[in-house]
């Protein structure tokens, strides 16, 4: 029997003459969502709604388990269906993807979508976000004159607003690592790479310092204001991680480190095998 087939008789028909099943699976860029076929054809002339009511699903990409796939961002695909569910959308507080965001939405020809996104938008016309805090604050601080206020440092240079607003917190870098030593005619330590680097602290500091290079396929849906301790970053390098940190305010306040001897021998040719766990803890004050 067909796929489409196979579809029609375990979940029934969507719309009435649609040859698409009430619902439909996606894989998007690996990442699986399921969802019914009216939402996906929410918004008239969209990408989705060409694609699941002008087009077959013979004519339609699968992956090798029969989904519709899409080679999209997955993870930002979440915010485009809970759009199209009630053509609204609330993101969470220090997003630092919108820009991406829009992006999707202009891939998806979802143009309410990608206006509200867009930064220049009035914030009575955004989805979720404010304006960005620079032009809200030189919106404000203006005296009977006209004239804005501005905010003087003791050198007389204007202040930035945003770096008033930012929130104080720490944000603790982990990574485990292995090293061969003990050799008597070895002079030298011989370093793995690193294999992963974690990072632990408040949600909402970890995406604002670590932006898109940040992996929350353990923990997605963490609120902003909560703890985790289950990100990793998508890179290996320590000082790449430490730079991020700096550009964001953040200082080094403490470093820990432990190794253990995961294997050792008698003989004296061979390794000593050593593993090891060290912890930065950064901080903005």
């Amino acid at each position: 029997m067909a796929l489409a087939d196979m579809e029609h008789a375990a979940s029934g028909c969507g719309d009435s003459g649609s040859p698409f099943s009430e619902i439909i699976e996606l894989n998007v860029g690996g990442q699986v969502y399921v969802t019914r076929h009216k939402t996906l054809i929410a918004v008239p002339d969209s990408l989705l709604w060409n694609m699941f009511s002008k087009k077959s699903p013979k004519e339609l990409a699968r992956d090798s388990k029969g989904r519709f796939f899409l080679d999209r961002d997955g993870f930002l695909f979440r915010y485009i269906l809970d759009y199209l569910r009630d053509l609204n959308l609330v993101l969470p507080d220090y997003f630092p993807e919108k820009s991406r965001l829009q992006r999707e939405a202009d891939f998806f020809l979802l143009r309410d979508l990608a206006k509200r996104l867009n930064p220049r938008v009035s914030k009575d016309n955004s989805i979720s976000e404010e304006i960005s805090q620079s032009d809200t604050e030189d919106g404000a601080q203006c005296c009977s004159s006209g004239e804005p206020l501005r905010a003087l440092s003791a050198s007389g240079a204007m202040r930035s607003p945003s770096l008033d607003t930012r929130k104080s917190g720490y944000i603790t870098i982990g990574y485990r690592g292995s090293y061969t030593i003990g050799r008597d005619i070895q002079t030298d330590a011989k370093f793995r790479r690193v294999a992963r680097i974690t990072v632990c602290g408040k949600t909402s500091l970890a995406k604002e310092v670590f932006g898109d290079t940040l992996n929350e396929s353990r923990d997605p849906d963490r609120p902003p204001e909560r703890y985790t301790s289950r990100y990793y970053l998508k890179y290996n390098f320590l000082e790449q991680a430490f730079d991020k940190l700096t550009e964001a305010g953040f200082h080094m306040v403490a470093c820990s480190s432990t190794g253990t001897c995961a294997y050792t021998s008698n003989d004296p040719n061979e390794d000593k095998i050593w593993t090891s766990y060290t912890e930065y803890v950064f901080c903005r004050e």
